[in-house]
């Protein structure tokens, strides 16, 4: 195992976290629907324990893939969380806001009452997929940042990450993000509560979020494949070459195929789960194409000599696998640590179906006392 092969093993696996997490991002969604899909106390509570019994699947992801990042390309933990600070702190608030959520909401005697909490669920599912989806798109179209000589940032702009949300493609990326939630928090009710009227209401909200989820990553892709990208040249300099991305794809025809597989499985679901009736497997066909899409773009972002973090401020400031890399003994010892992933998947698997033995009913959530 030597450098190069560790580096791009490890960002393999960022790209696996990041696409567990987008998937995960569904119980966020679910969160924004509470008062869409459910009309009456009973049925809000219905979608709520629905969501309660995976969302630490997605706070555990995203602290995971957090970690991994730490861990695997320190300098980008640096230079992100320590210039990118404000972006950062409103998605870990809004993550705090729900886990404090899930614990109190229906606590007897809790001082802010059961709406505000779902409120701050509301909040979590708006701002923080958005936001994630924006900080994710800057991937691709840059920061303004500058590293000196001891590597330590000074971030060009007041806002401290936040003027993410002021490009066009990081937006799109962001409000996709966000309704993509939505269509896979909708197929997920359909898949996991046995309620009638829910299933159809969830069925019609595939069909209203998918729309604006496809336009507007359409619209994200048009923007990163037709414009400028970030490469890392012979003398390992980082300039700006046109279709930069867009020739990614075309030379690495593999990962490609990925991304085309992600996207059929994404809208086979979504297409399935609208036109048959009492459908309720869209979930998995279309979690799993989101998964490998995000790791297709991932893939994009970080290999064929593409800077992963760019800068547009001061371009060879930009951070790539190479130079925002951990040694290669820790690499090296993190790689032997990361075979037992396969042992985590398996247990998380296991959790997920035991959760799933059985569609969850308004009568459940009535029976059980420990119901969030």
């Amino acid at each position: 195992m030597n450098m190069e092969f560790l580096q791009h093993y490890w960002w393999i696996l960022i790209s696996l976290l990041g696409g567990l997490l987008v998937f995960l991002l569904f119980v966020q969604g679910g969160q924004t629907l509470l008062y869409t899909i459910a009309k009456t106390d009973d049925e809000r509570n219905l979608l709520v324990n629905s969501l309660g019994r995976k969302w630490e699947f997605t706070f555990t992801t995203l602290v995971v893939f957090g970690g991994a990042f730490f861990a695997s390309f320190p300098l980008f933990y640096s230079t992100s969380f320590g210039g990118a600070y404000l972006a950062w702190m409103v998605v870990l608030f809004c993550f705090v806001m729900q886990a404090v959520s899930y614990e109190y909401r229906r606590k007897a005697g809790n001082l802010l009452g059961e709406k505000t909490y779902n409120i701050f669920l509301i909040i979590n599912g708006v701002i923080g997929t958005i936001c994630i989806g924006a900080v994710v798109g800057s991937f691709f179209t840059g920061n303004p940042f500058k590293l000196g000589e001891m590597n330590d940032v000074t971030w060009m702009s007041p806002w401290r990450g936040i003027e993410v949300l002021f490009n066009v493609a990081n937006l799109c990326l962001g409000l996709a993000i966000f309704f993509l939630a939505r269509t896979l928090a909708s197929l997920y009710f359909m898949n996991n509560i046995k309620h009638d009227v829910i299933y159809e209401r969830s069925k019609k909200q595939v069909l209203y979020n998918s729309i604006p989820f496809v336009i507007l990553l359409l619209a994200f892709l048009a923007i990163i494949l037709l414009g400028k990208g970030y490469a890392i040249m012979e003398d390992k300099s980082i300039q700006l070459v046109p279709y930069k991305y867009f020739h990614n794809l075309l030379e690495m025809p593999l990962n490609t195929l990925i991304l085309l597989i992600g996207v059929i499985g994404v809208l086979f679901g979504i297409i399935k789960s609208i036109l048959k009736p009492h459908w309720r497997k869209g979930i998995w066909y279309s979690g799993i194409g989101i998964v490998l899409a995000v790791i297709a773009l991932f893939i994009v972002a970080g290999f064929n000599n593409t800077a992963f973090y760019p800068s547009y401020t001061d371009l060879n400031s930009s951070l790539t696998i190479y130079n925002a890399s951990s040694s290669l003994y820790t690499l090296k010892t993190m790689a032997y640590v990361s075979l037992a992933s396969p042992i985590v998947l398996a247990y998380i698997f296991y959790a997920w179906r035991a959760l799933n033995k059985k569609q969850i009913d308004i009568q459940d959530v009535k029976d059980d006392h420990h119901a969030y």
